[in-house]
């Protein structure tokens, strides 16, 4: 019978917090994490994975490229959809007590990249509640951008989550509203973070890549094989969260043309 009932919104942030740290490919019923947590919030498997699609539907990364998730997204998805983008932390947050709520262990945090659970510290205290918020928000926002490109950096595509950042376009310091908004990100290998933190490498309203004139000159052959020859590639595209384009022009005109 809980199945022809409406969802709860406990249930719905469960959903949402898998559909922010799920790679695309895996929202199907066979998952063994989304079978796992459909048992603990009271649905089938394929309620939960339909949900999943639902929420695609919502998201121009998904509806822009031509893939459509079922034409089922109810008001209360699209409510939520909107109030996600409206404060990023503040949902981060809540997606994350929902998920406590359920779990037999309130300390655990479930991990994207390994489809694992991780213990956290039990904090109590002002200052320390700060600290398990902002940590939180850091993983929900690595755990994003990193699924929202399938766990490959966007530039080489190398699909080795240890050596995978989520890296700002706008950076943390800059834009408190966007810190942990994954449109303000990209998956990139450590290397190619740093140089796009440096300003060493830009991105262009079409979505490939630019070197700076800065390194072209250099006669490096780990330099030739690691960066410069993806100038003028392409990204990755990435299955959910698009980047923003206001976001990549702040990029492309404060830090990649400060360091010219």
């Amino acid at each position: 019978m809980q199945s022809r009932l409406g969802w709860s919104r406990d249930q719905l942030l469960v959903a949402y917090f898998l559909y922010c740290r799920m790679p695309y490919g895996k929202m199907h019923h066979r998952n063994p994490e989304i079978v796992r947590l459909a048992g603990l919030i009271g649905r089938t498997p394929s309620a939960l994975a339909m949900k999943l699609t639902n929420i695609a539907s919502l998201d121009p990364a998904i509806t822009n490229t031509g893939r459509k998730g079922l034409d089922g997204a109810s008001a209360s998805d699209r409510m939520m959809w909107v109030e996600m983008q409206d404060d990023w932390s503040a949902f981060a947050v809540e997606t994350q007590e929902a998920m406590r709520k359920i779990e037999s262990d309130p300390t655990e945090i479930y991990d994207a990249e390994s489809d694992t659970r991780t213990d956290t510290d039990n904090y109590e205290g002002g200052e320390r509640i700060v600290s398990i918020k902002a940590r939180i928000g850091q993983s929900f926002f690595r755990a994003a951008v990193l699924s929202a490109y399938g766990l490959r950096c966007c530039i080489s595509e190398l699909a080795v989550p240890q050596f995978l950042i989520a890296s700002h376009i706008v950076p943390w310091r800059v834009d408190a509203k966007n810190r942990i908004n994954p449109r303000n990100g990209l998956c990139l290998s450590v290397l190619h973070d740093k140089a796009f933190d440096s300003g060493l490498i830009g991105i262009t309203a079409e979505m490939t890549v630019m070197v700076s004139p800065k390194l072209k000159v250099l006669n490096d052959v780990f330099l030739k094989e690691s960066v410069l020859q993806f100038d003028g590639r392409p990204l990755r595209t990435p299955e959910k969260f698009l980047p923003s384009q206001e976001f990549l022009t702040y990029h492309r005109e404060v830090i990649f043309k400060s360091a010219m």
